[in-house]
């Protein structure tokens, strides 16, 4: 390697030895309107929203059902706490996916804040769930209402899972992005 006036100098590629070049195109193309799409539901996300949504409304109804006693200390208080914020956080992220505003309004982080929220939601199912379960000798429905949680738990971490690879890998939370790698042959120059 010589040096012309402070900065290193390649020498010259080998005659017919072509350089390549990694180029990286990336397109991401986002409709900014509201509509209502129900295809979101056969999605891997949409299933595991909906499944959420489901089983945070039976794991209520579960703990609800315990004797007046029971729901009214800490652990039915707590247990109601999580799963109706997870009922209506994740219910109201599954209409906002349905009707694409969280398309429209892409500029915000969504897979951050979801990634944030499920984690700390499977937490919390983790916790509800063994108060419960270790409460289950005294109200049969602490048991039903720890099977829920820790189901909940599973779909909460598995989706901030998701969402931590989808934020990782720089993705929108909706919408179509497509990258393309190419790789042209540049041929060396002819000396």
């Amino acid at each position: 390697m010589e040096f012309r006036s402070g900065k290193p100098v390649s020498p010259p590629p080998a005659p017919g030895a072509g350089a390549t070049h990694d180029m990286k195109m990336t397109e991401t193309h986002l409709q900014t309107n509201i509509r209502w799409d129900p295809s979101y539901l056969k999605s891997v996300p949409g299933m595991l929203k909906l499944a959420a949504v489901i089983v945070d409304l039976v794991g209520f109804i579960c703990v609800m059902c315990a004797s007046a006693y029971w729901r009214t200390r800490s652990v039915g208080s707590w247990f109601a706490f999580v799963t109706m914020t997870g009922f209506w956080t994740t219910g109201t992220l599954l209409l906002f996916y349905l009707l694409h505003v969280i398309e429209k309004f892409h500029v915000i982080p969504w897979m951050l804040i979801e990634m944030i929220f499920c984690a700390l939601w499977a937490f919390f199912f983790l916790t509800g769930g063994l108060d419960t379960a270790i409460n289950a000798a005294n109200d049969s429905a602490f048991g039903a209402a720890a099977f829920f949680a820790f189901v909940a738990m599973g779909i909460y971490g598995f989706d901030a899972f998701l969402k931590f690879r989808g934020w990782q890998a720089g993705h929108h939370a909706q919408g179509l992005r497509t990258v393309q790698h190419n790789k042209p042959e540049v041929p060396a120059p002819a000396y």
